[in-house]
């Protein structure tokens, strides 16, 4: 069943005299518990596409339709609601808070809800991740590996339907690089959720269920499955 859904999906920008088409008419659907991989070079259009994928910017034309619903058609107030109840982010950046610790940084979105933090899971979800007994560790006093681990489990806190990862592991090195990339993908897999990637990494692409490839802001390639 599908989660995610593109039409016609367009984003322009005026650079002086010149129309940059970042993109330019994607049409993508994504079902419920894939991973996909968005494949594509520095300026392709696949972290506009993240955006947009998430509500993060609004498209010059077309719709972004999750679990159905046309997220565009909402004001900002109810986008940015919709939004951190049903999406997950993880960016390449970390984006912890330094002086709260690693519990206080995973429970942050909920708490921003005004949700009661649901212990058991969060607790379940660290252990998953190999970070609860750093739960009272200030978030800049681990190591990038362990930062990106929190941030991973600040996505999946709130049991969002769809975690969306640009660039996840731009910061890691080559160990750190797999074993987060498998922590996501079996967190997704345990918490029955949907993973989006981008990446320009064709090592980590190959552990999705899917890739697509994206060029000059158009889908230039669609791949099955990688797993079968």
């Amino acid at each position: 069943m599908k989660i995610l859904e593109t039409n016609s999906l367009k984003k322009y920008y005026k650079n002086g005299e010149n129309v940059v088409r970042a993109l330019d008419g994607v049409d993508i659907t994504i079902d419920e518990g894939e991973f996909v991989a968005i494949v594509g070079s520095s300026g392709s259009g696949k972290s506009t596409l993240l955006h947009m994928l998430g509500g993060l910017d609004r498209p010059t034309e077309g719709n972004v339709y999750i679990q159905g619903k046309d997220i565009f058609s909402m004001n900002d107030n109810k986008l940015a609601i919709f939004r951190r109840r049903k999406i997950g982010f993880v960016f390449q950046a970390f984006n912890l808070i330094p002086v709260l610790n690693v519990w206080e940084n995973i429970t942050l979105p909920i708490g921003l809800d005004e949700k009661k933090v649901d212990e058991e899971y969060i607790t379940d979800l660290m252990k998953t991740l190999g970070i609860y007994n750093k739960k009272d560790f200030l978030s800049n006093s681990l190591s990038g590996g362990e930062q990106q681990r929190v941030a991973i489990g600040r996505a999946l806190a709130a049991k969002p339907s769809i975690i969306l990862a640009d660039e996840p592991t731009g910061n890691l090195d080559s160990k750190n690089s797999a074993e987060v990339t498998n922590l996501l993908k079996m967190s997704i897999k345990k918490y029955q959720q949907t993973l989006v990637m981008i990446t320009h990494d064709e090592r980590i692409a190959q552990i999705a269920d899917r890739v697509v490839r994206i060029k000059d802001g158009r889908i230039v390639e669609k791949e099955g499955s990688l797993n079968e």
